[in-house]
């Protein structure tokens, strides 16, 4: 119990540096900017940030939830995308324990929350994102068939999520889908496998659905503006992680009965 304890609370901190990563290449990608150099700064003031301003989430309490040199204020989403990145990590390691399944999810879900807010922020997707979680993806099948995995069976999912949004981007002539979105939906396929990528892309269309009619009810949103699909993907592709074969099985039982 003392050694579930420890890890959980390691890998909770080490989340908090991941998402603390996170945020710099959300904030830089879309800029074209290094995501190594220069070193964190004040976005406003530009100076250089030192290491107790840089303490996940702590530094961004202690200071105020502002820079301690020009008094610019720093948006919570920072904070909040470490203690996600974090709780993420700790769940995944509660489901599946220091196994490769672990391992492999950790790097899907970095992939997805980056490119997720960087889709929601600029609803644009860049392929020096979505290309290396392709590969690495590919590099976890075949370290997998090495275990005893299921080798095909990522390949399908992979071919699935990228093939159902691929057929809408032809089909709509990239009006309901972009491009990107199939980049996304393979990338999460080749971790997911082929039932959980059904189960990601439902919640998919389902979240990303009922956030689209409450954004046109509340006028935030019309029918001819562009709605990101990215984080939609991402938090289905969570559900199936998560929840994925307690779902799959429920269907399946309920069809039988």
């Amino acid at each position: 119990m003392f050694e579930l304890h420890f890890y959980a609370i390691f890998i909770f901190v080490l989340g908090l540096l991941f998402g603390s990563f996170f945020n710099v290449c959300i904030y830089r990608i879309p800029k074209e900017e290094s995501i190594i150099s220069p070193p964190s700064h004040c976005t406003k003031c530009n100076t250089r940030l030192k290491a107790l301003d840089l303490v996940p989430v702590f530094s961004y309490l202690f200071l105020g939830r502002k820079c301690r040199y020009c008094g610019e204020k720093i948006s919570s989403r920072y904070a909040l995308v470490e203690v996600a990145t974090a709780l993420i990590f700790t769940a995944l390691y509660l489901k599946f324990g220091l196994t490769f399944e672990f391992f492999k999810f950790v790097v899907m879900c970095s992939f997805i929350i980056i490119i997720g807010l960087i889709d929601y922020d600029t609803t644009d997707v860049y392929a020096v994102t979505t290309w290396p979680g392709i590969i690495c993806g590919l590099l976890f099948i075949g370290v997998g068939y090495f275990l005893d995995k299921p080798f095909m069976d990522g390949l399908y999912g992979g071919l699935l999520g990228g093939g159902v949004i691929g057929a809408i981007f032809l089909l709509t002539r990239g009006r309901g889908m972009g491009s990107g979105d199939i980049e996304i939906c393979a990338l999460a396929g080749l971790y997911l496998g082929l039932k959980s990528s059904i189960i990601m892309l439902f919640f998919s269309f389902v979240i990303g659905g009922i956030v689209g009619i409450i954004l046109m009810i509340t006028r935030e949103k019309s029918g001819k503006d562009a709605i990101p699909f990215g984080p939609y993907i991402a938090l289905g592709a969570l559900v199936a992680v998560f929840f994925g074969e307690q779902i799959f099985r429920w269907y399946t039982s309920f069809l039988i009965g």
